[in-house]
């Protein structure tokens, strides 16, 4: 069965909010950042907001935003009993296509420099253009990118 997304709602956002501190707890903890439920919320209201489903299930989301130089994953959570399961790869996919839909120069995301997913974001094209604290800079080329 393949993924789907639509476009989240405010109903959403309590599970997005649930599932990313459930993905991301140990990272804020680990490098002595507060997670804020508030701050997220905030966050969220202000973003691009997209659920990814597979049949009837919300497996994930991912929050995009976007300026001039590029189209910013600020978000990509995928549920634990969906990760390694192509949902994340599918996600990037998608994303790249609005990219190059909307005539976007790169997509850019910032991940915990000690988190796994920045295996999938390098398959996916994106290189570490630089590092802020615990974060890493990544970013992929539009002209560049595969597809």
């Amino acid at each position: 069965m393949t993924f789907l997304m639509r476009l989240a709602t405010a109903e959403d956002l309590t599970f997005a909010r649930e599932l990313t501190c459930q993905n991301m707890l140990r990272y804020y903890i680990q490098h002595d950042l507060l997670w804020q439920d508030d701050a997220f919320d905030l966050a969220w209201s202000g973003r691009d907001n997209w659920l990814i489903s597979r049949g009837d299930t919300a497996v994930g989301f991912f929050s995009l935003s976007r300026d001039l130089r590029a189209l910013y994953i600020r978000e990509l959570q995928i549920a634990k009993a969906f990760q390694g399961q192509g949902a994340g790869s599918w996600a990037i996919d998608q994303v790249i296509d609005i990219a190059k839909t909307e005539k976007r120069p790169a997509v850019r995301l910032t991940v915990f420099e000690n988190n796994p997913a920045r295996n999938l974001y390098e398959r996916k094209g994106l290189r570490v253009q630089g590092e802020d604290a615990c974060f890493l800079r990544m970013q992929l080329d539009i002209s560049t990118a595969l597809g």
